[in-house]
């Protein structure tokens, strides 16, 4: 079987998605494709969340905030979305699922360290699951 391809999806694809994203690639490395899109995306990454990961040792700092496409969804076998609403368009036979987090936009470093752990557990469990 070819690995599988997740997709993380939020608003602003500068904060959550960019988190989870660098959750699974450390986790998972060569055995999971991994992608994170935005619907209206920011021109950068959330700086309070580029520090929350690095307190993890996952550097998120290169990454820049993407708009999310129909191709990149169509090319995905599992697509997470985070608060982005009907913005993502469905295609039969993908796995969806909507994980509920707060938004870090805003918050200090505690709030998003808090978001970024419960990140953490979703991430870990979606990698027991899909290897």
């Amino acid at each position: 079987m070819s690995r599988p391809t997740v997709l993380f999806v939020c608003v602003h694809n500068a904060g959550r998605s960019q988190m989870a994203a660098g959750y699974l690639q450390h986790l998972a490395g060569d055995r999971i494709d991994v992608r994170s899109a935005g619907s209206e995306p920011k021109d950068r990454i959330n700086p309070v969340a580029i520090e929350a990961m690095a307190e993890e040792g996952i550097d998120i700092a290169a990454e820049a905030p993407k708009i999310l496409t129909i191709d990149a969804v169509r090319a995905s076998d599992v697509v997470i979305t985070m608060g982005c609403g009907d913005a993502c368009p469905i295609f039969p036979g993908k796995r969806y699922e909507d994980w509920q987090l707060d938004d870090p936009a805003g918050q200090g470093i505690e709030a998003v360290r808090r978001i970024r752990d419960e990140i953490k557990e979703r991430v870990t469990r979606l990698v027991a699951d899909l290897t």
